[in-house]
Formats: C-alpha cells, structure tokens, sequence
C-alpha cells in the first residue's frame, strides 16, 4: 500500500540517501538543502510511502517571476510560499523501486495539492531524454535552459494548472 504525506525533519536523511542513490554526486541536493526544502517550503515536499518506508519525494518552491537557470532558488533563496508559480526541485524515487509507476504518482499528487492550493503553473528542468515522459504527464516543452547545474544540459518545462 502506498501513502502521501507531507514531508517532516525527520525525512531528511532518507530523502537525502534516496537523491544519493538517484542523482550523481555534482546533480543531487545535499543533506542540508534537503533539510532547508522540508523547513522551508513543507506542503510543497510530499513523501511517498510504502509499508511505512519513504521510497520517493517530489519537493519545490513557489516564485512570482520564474527563473529556472537561478541556483540559488534550488537552496529556497527567493522562494514565496504565497507565489502563484510552482517550481519542482526534485522528484525521486529509491533505484529499487524504480519501474513501478511511483514516478508518475508523485507528479499527480504534487499538481492535486497544488491546485488545491490555487497555484497557477508548475515548471520544472529534466535532461532531454526526460523531455517526452514529462510531456505525457501534461507538462509543455518551453526552452533550452541556460543553466548547467550538475554540470548537465537542462530543458524546461511548464503545465499551466488555471486558467
């Protein structure tokens, strides 16, 4: 059985060993940005449980003025809870349970709370072999992005959710 909560402190360390394992070592968050994600922003970072044990996040922040290339936002620097434009940071899933659609739940719970919380759009960065996957989950293509965070080529995507 898999549940969604929000995320609490205590998630820091797994969600850190899950980015660990997920991202490489120059992509992934560290351990107190993770932290700073959860204090910082909580109904924006939802864990997925299952049997009682976090397997994945989705974590973001909110903006006025979206600016996918500014790495400092990645850190909640600008960050609004009260922005009408969502920005996703992460979205991960443990290796070992990879393939089971968990991916894909994570994206529909983040846009239901997000409506809920009368946001208008969600953007996001993904290398270019993600760029179809996040199109089937609604999200248009908008640009090659100017950031090279991780030392990566980024592309971004929008999915307007008013409106």
């Amino acid at each position: 059985m898999q549940t969604f909560r929000t995320a609490v402190p205590t998630d820091a360390p797994r969600c850190f060993e899950i980015e660990a394992a997920a991202y490489s070592a120059s992509e992934a968050a560290t351990l107190e940005k993770i932290t700073k994600r959860i204090a910082g922003h909580p109904q924006g970072f939802v864990v997925l449980e299952v049997q009682s044990k976090v397997i994945g996040f989705i974590n973001s922040g909110c903006a006025h003025e979206v600016d996918m290339s500014d790495d400092d936002f990645k850190a909640l620097i600008g960050h609004d809870p009260d922005a009408p434009n969502v920005v996703i940071l992460s979205v991960v899933v443990d290796p070992a349970h990879h393939g089971n659609g968990h991916s894909r739940t994570l994206m529909r719970e983040i846009v239901r709370r997000m409506i809920a919380l009368n946001k208008q759009t969600i953007h996001l960065m993904c290398k270019d072999h993600y760029v179809p996957l996040y199109e089937k989950f609604g999200y248009r293509y908008s640009k090659l992005s100017t950031s090279t965070y991780g030392g990566v080529q980024w592309h971004e995507m929008v999915m307007p959710l008013a409106g």
